[in-house]
């Protein structure tokens, strides 16, 4: 069951909590310089009597001590922004710095488990076991939760669980589910060299853009006709450098695009595929390729007893209506790496309101929560940190 205690101390302190928000909304920071937002975090545990240590350059790893022994359960929160213009012109608390943004939700996210964090210190002595509290930089650049394990927040973890707040749902509503929520984003960059000369001797030279060209509308076939149709599969060009000069043949094309995937399998599959269709269009035209793939984040996977774990908390914490299956996104989560080191789940809190303006897309310029979504994330937090800690085997 879940414990009333919680439900009872989060509402009586949601204001406190919806200022911290605010307050980081209207001063955002970058990924691996949010050290006022480091700051902020640091002075709140400060007076809830959390012991913590930070993290470099940012960040911070808490503890909240149970009265008895057991587990230890891991509850992560990201907390940097974006470089976007925030378009939300009649809000208060909006963007003090012209060209930074909270527009994905990460302020919400740090405002929702230090309200969780405060909740469950209030009856610490009831907990047998310790809530490792995760507040971590650079989510938006996949570096900031492989660091924070390399610094040691994963040490001693038994279970991790995250919370994503996610506009396309429903506020009210919150979605676990079993298996493949967020899909692998990986990093491409596509070197073409041709032979470059005047525009009006085109025998005499290997057109480094008609390389490039043929190139990327052959690539979908990758998807269409080398992915399994069960495995879905993203594989998108979304930048191209290409030429100098109008009457001059390119020498030189640079592609820079992105890859996205829910098992690794499909995942090397498409690498080794991309690195044959480039090498194989190049050699066709006479000219060289190189790919350079870079590794981003993993699919997030949800474990299956920790999946089933948060149902369970969310219908008995928030009724069975609340409970929604959101469809899997190839959208990318560094919350990934710290699955890598030991079992968990993450959710998604609907926070979308067509009324209140909380529907635009995650990274716009107007993106903005109902903050209303946001006791329902602190309590999720709280409660799936209170029910694994007092199973007897999980």
């Amino acid at each position: 069951m879940t414990n009333p205690a919680i439900a009872a101390f989060i509402k009586a302190h949601q204001h406190q909590m919806i200022d911290f928000r605010r307050d980081l909304h209207a001063h955002p920071e970058l990924p691996w310089d949010e050290i006022r937002t480091t700051q902020q975090i640091a002075k709140a545990l400060d007076e809830l009597g959390i012991p913590y240590r930070l993290t470099t350059p940012t960040g911070i790893i808490a503890e909240i001590q149970g009265g008895k022994p057991g587990k230890t359960v891991g509850l992560r929160a990201d907390m940097d922004a974006l470089p976007i213009l925030e378009l939300n012109d009649d809000l208060s608390y909006k963007s003090h710095t012209p060209g930074k943004m909270h527009a994905c939700g990460h302020d919400a996210h740090t405002a929702m488990l230090l309200s969780a964090a405060a909740a469950l210190n209030s009856i610490r002595s009831q907990l047998p076991g310790n809530v490792r509290l995760i507040f971590q930089p650079a989510e938006e650049i996949a570096e900031g939760a492989r660091e924070m394990v390399n610094q040691g927040a994963m040490e001693g973890v038994d279970n991790v669980f995250g919370i994503h707040i996610w506009s396309q749902m429903p506020s009210g509503k919150v979605s676990c589910k079993v298996g493949s929520s967020f899909a692998s984003a990986d990093l491409l960059k596509v070197s073409f060299k041709g032979r470059g000369g005047h525009g009006s001797m085109p025998e005499a030279c290997v057109d480094a853009a008609v390389v490039a060209s043929s190139f990327v509308m052959n690539l979908q076939s990758i998807v269409s006709r080398e992915t399994a149709a069960q495995d879905s599969a993203v594989v998108t060009i979304g930048k191209m450098e290409v030429g100098t000069r109008f009457n001059v043949i390119a020498e030189n094309a640079v592609l820079d695009g992105t890859v996205r995937c829910f098992t690794l399998e499909t995942r090397e599959r498409l690498k080794t595929a991309i690195e044959r269709y480039a090498e194989h269009t190049a050699a066709i035209y006479g000219a060289s390729a190189q790919v350079d793939y870079t590794y981003g984040t993993l699919p997030v996977i949800n474990e299956e007893r920790s999946a089933l774990l948060a149902q369970s908390v969310i219908c008995d914490a928030f009724g069975d209506a609340a409970l929604m299956t959101e469809r899997p996104t190839t959208g990318g989560e560094d919350f990934s790496f710290y699955m890598e080191k030991a079992p968990g789940c993450f959710a998604l809190v609907g926070c979308g309101c067509p009324q209140k303006g909380s529907d635009f897309a995650h990274h716009h310029g107007c993106f903005n929560i109902d903050e209303d979504a946001m006791a329902t994330g602190a309590e999720l937090y709280a409660q799936y940190a209170w029910r694994y800690l007092h199973q007897d085997s999980f």
